[in-house]
């Protein structure tokens, strides 16, 4: 597996602090993956971040972007920084211009760009992202869901290979976070790897292809999300909560779930459910409703 960004036992202590933000931090993020990066406040995903777009420098270790290790200069920083994009969880630090097309092309002209070509890049994701119509609205008049997705745009119109998203769906509404979510999910189709820090278990075991688990500045798991979440032990020992499909889907007998892959959203555990429910002579088929937060079951 070639990977993107990694990590070799890095250190870093913010200062007037107790205890170190990372502290041995030792992992890789796969590129063309999407990646969920898990863990409670304060285990390290947004140090980990900072130090992946170079405002942090690790005080031991070392991070490697594209198997190289990454070097401090401003040249260099200013190249790495056209390679990965950071989204911050609130908008507002973020957005520093009056509409969202102004928003989105003040970047591009900072690197030369012909006005063609930067007219072409923001149109592009500005219709990719659902938000055209808003092109000259007001930033402050836009709601949370509209000022992410321009965020997320200021940063996609760089065409950068990498994407870091922090708590990107926190506070939305499923239509603002479903938006979002297509978004991310187009780009990521065009070649992207993209990187979600998040605290929703449900959202990471659907969407994310890998999984990086954080606590107290290491890693302790990494992997796919049917292993990460199978059984869920290592989670609970942390207290992190399991999604809510690998709960259930772990709860049912062998029996049930053998020669099955364990589901990874509610279209999936319906239909491996239904199938179960429809099998055998003299089965009675149940009616079965299954949600994101809800499984009802009756015969």
């Amino acid at each position: 597996m070639d990977y993107i960004l990694a990590f070799e036992d890095a250190v870093f202590h913010y200062p007037d602090t107790v205890e170190p933000a990372l502290r041995g931090l030792t992992a890789a993020i796969p590129g063309g993956c999407k990646t969920a990066l898990l863990g409670h406040n304060g285990s390290g995903k947004s140090t980990l971040f900072l130090h992946a777009v170079g405002l942090l420098r690790p005080q031991k270790g070392r991070v490697l972007q594209a198997g190289l290790p990454v070097s401090y200069t401003k040249k260099e920083l200013a190249a790495l920084r056209r390679r990965v994009g950071l989204v911050f969880q609130d908008p507002e630090q973020q957005l520093i211009l009056s509409t969202p097309l102004e928003d989105i092309s003040f970047g591009l002209r900072g690197t030369g760009m012909p006005e063609t070509e930067i007219a072409a890049r923001c149109a592009a994701v500005l219709e990719l992202l659902d938000l055209a119509a808003l092109k000259d609205k007001p930033v402050h008049q836009l709601s949370l869901g509209q000022k992410k997705r321009t965020a997320l745009a200021g940063v996609m119109a760089m065409e950068p290979e990498l994407i870091l998203l922090d708590e990107p769906t926190s506070y939305l509404d499923p239509l603002s976070e479903a938006q979002l979510l297509d978004g991310l999910d187009s780009i990521h189709r065009k070649g992207t790897t993209v990187v979600m820090a998040t605290h929703d278990m449900n959202l990471a075991y659907r969407w994310a292809d890998w999984i990086i688990v954080l606590d107290q500045g290491v890693c302790r798991a990494a992997g796919a999300p049917e292993a990460i979440f199978a059984g869920g032990e290592l989670l609970q020992a942390m207290g992190l909560a399991l999604p809510l499909l690998a709960e259930l889907w772990h709860s049912l007998p062998p029996r049930v779930t053998a020669g099955h892959a364990a589901p990874r959203s509610a279209e999936e555990f319906k239909a491996v459910l239904s199938s179960l429910l429809g099998e055998g002579p003299g089965r009675d088929k149940g009616k079965l409703v299954v949600s994101n937060s809800r499984v009802e079951l009756t015969f």
